[in-house]
């Protein structure tokens, strides 16, 4: 129990009482009831810190504005809002068109320190708002200038766009894209609303590759001049920093560390740009990946249907659909998209992983040779290979799978996942076993510390009779993946065949803890009789 709460008497409709519920649906990722319990708390009890601290946090996290402002102020008041909250604070000052109070906020960000390289760009579009140009200037000095870097060409971009200077803003794009060439599909659709809606429909067609399914409603609008308007608005201040926020949230993001906060980033950008597409797209793919599904399928459900940007929203929906345990939704939806004139390997892609899931690995094999068919011969990613072969693998289509990752293994021979996959699927069979086990031994040189590939090597070296140098690899492995199944019951069966039988049974009984259905019953059997050639690990 915190301090703040300790001692404290809890009355059933006391703020307390309403805590108490909230943090309960906090831990079971009921977002919906933890928010109303934080703000009937909070409303019962402003001058908690711990109250204001966690609806702060769940406010953002839920995206309720209005919760996550009055917690921010009450935090603020007492010196203890977090430094992201500086960024609340900023993107509020810019919606309501307060420049000065933002100009102030920037310079406490400054002084804080931990978002300091963004404000220049911030300021510019202070500037933007006060009727004037000051475009980001980035000082080469600052050890964080690489950071501002990265994110001014897009700002600069949008600004020579609301200048109608098309000279300057074409450089600028081409940078920014460059910069995003992963995720860039939405920021290509903003760029070339912009430029179509200026007469410059070339230039915008130019952004939107010739089909692709994705671009294809797009591209439609810009040839018969519909929607132009819209498309074309100029960025306000409020929406550029939104711009900012999500740019941020997505780098933020990419580290698994750091999914929380980009969370946060991603939720205040729907704040200053609520009926903007692509912070509600980035806030349902967070909130996946974060474990709120339920969340998510209510964000990517706020594009429209007839946005340029529905299929983006759409391939977060089927994730998300998936993550909240509505298989028969998400593969409706996806297959749906993979069936599209101009479907793009990844559509294909994520068709594929859900039949994967859904054990139809003959399907999923399918769709992953689907993807492959957009790519030349010579472009064509190991990737896609490796997947096409565990589908079929999985199938029991075996020699159909061992001739699509041997042509990743001579695609990519220096990949340890395809010398471990393809070198594993052979000791399984007990074939090829010397020719597997050198597989195995490059791909644990290639990556020492993964006790998957370790456990495959040391695996190969039992089997091919090697117990003495099988056992210290398997033992490696188990203490890498400590509760790995199939690791704990290969080292058991391998200190079993060395004579060391206690250990042996504390191996299986490891491996038993989490294990199900044959697995399980093998391990028993094994505890009890010991290691018997009919219940050797496969």
């Amino acid at each position: 129990m915190t301090p703040a709460v300790a001692g404290a008497s809890v009355q059933p409709d006391g703020a307390l009482h309403a805590y108490a519920r909230a943090r309960l649906a906090d831990g079971d990722g009921a977002l919906g009831l933890a928010v109303a319990s934080y703000r009937a708390a909070l409303v019962q009890d402003p001058a908690r810190v711990e109250i204001a601290r966690r609806s702060y946090v769940q406010g953002l996290e839920s995206g309720d504005r209005a919760l996550a402002l009055q917690s921010a102020a009450l935090l603020d008041q007492v010196g203890m809002l977090p430094r992201d909250g500086t960024l609340l604070m900023i993107g509020e000052a810019l919606t309501r068109k307060d420049w000065a109070g933002a100009e102030t906020l920037v310079g406490r960000m400054v002084e804080e320190g931990n978002f300091a390289f963004i404000a220049p760009i911030v300021r510019s579009w202070i500037a933007i708002g006060e009727g004037r140009y000051a475009p980001p200037v980035i000082d080469s000095k600052d050890r964080f200038a690489s950071l501002g870097l990265r994110y001014a060409d897009e700002h600069i971009a949008f600004q020579a766009l609301a200048r109608r200077d098309l000279a300057a803003a074409t450089p600028a794009i081409r940078r920014a894209l460059a910069v995003r060439s992963s995720d860039g599909a939405a920021l290509r659709l903003a760029f070339a609303g912009q430029l179509a809606a200026q007469g410059a429909k070339a230039e915008a067609l130019m952004l939107l590759p010739v089909g692709s399914a994705g671009f294809a409603s797009a591209r439609v609008a810009i040839g018969k001049g519909k929607g132009l308007k819209a498309a074309g608005a100029a960025v306000t201040p409020a929406q550029g920093y939104a711009r900012l926020l999500s740019r941020l949230a997505v780098d933020v993001g990419s580290d698994k560390a750091g999914g929380t906060l980009a969370l946060r980033l991603a939720r205040m950008a729907t704040f200053a740009d609520p009926a903007g597409a692509e912070p509600h797209i980035l806030a349902a793919r967070l909130l996946t990946l974060q474990g709120y599904a339920p969340g998510a399928i209510t964000e990517a459900g706020k594009v429209p249907a007839r946005s340029w940007y529905a299929p983006i929203a759409q391939a977060e929906l089927i994730d998300a659909l998936a993550a909240a345990g509505d298989e028969p939704a998400a593969l409706m939806l996806a297959r749906a998209q993979a069936a599209e004139l101009g479907a793009e390997p990844e559509r294909q892609v994520r068709l594929g992983r859900l039949l994967a899931e859904a054990k139809d690995f003959a399907g999923a094999a399918a769709a992953f040779r689907a993807a492959q068919a957009a790519y030349a011969p010579d472009q064509l990613p190991w990737t896609l290979l490796l997947f096409e072969g565990s589908a079929l693998e999985q199938a029991k289509q075996w020699d159909e799978a061992r001739a699509v990752l041997q042509r990743a293994a001579a695609m990519a021979p220096n990949e340890p996942l395809i010398l471990n996959y393809l070198g594993y699927a052979q000791i399984e069979r007990r074939e090829n076993v010397e020719a597997a086990l050198e597989l195995l031994k490059k791909a644990s040189a290639l990556k020492p510390q993964d006790a998957s590939i370790t456990d495959s090597l040391g695996w190969a070296q039992f089997v091919t009779g090697n117990v003495e140098a099988a056992v210290p690899v398997l033992e490696r492995a188990a203490a890498g993946a400590p509760t790995d199944i199939t690791i704990n019951e290969h080292l058991g069966d391998a200190l079993w065949t060395a004579g060391r039988r206690y250990e042996a049974r504390y191996a299986w009984a490891a491996a038993s803890i989490y294990a199900e259905g044959d697995v399980a019953a093998r391990l028993a059997a094994k505890s009890k009789e010991g290691l018997k050639p009919e219940y050797a690990a496969p």
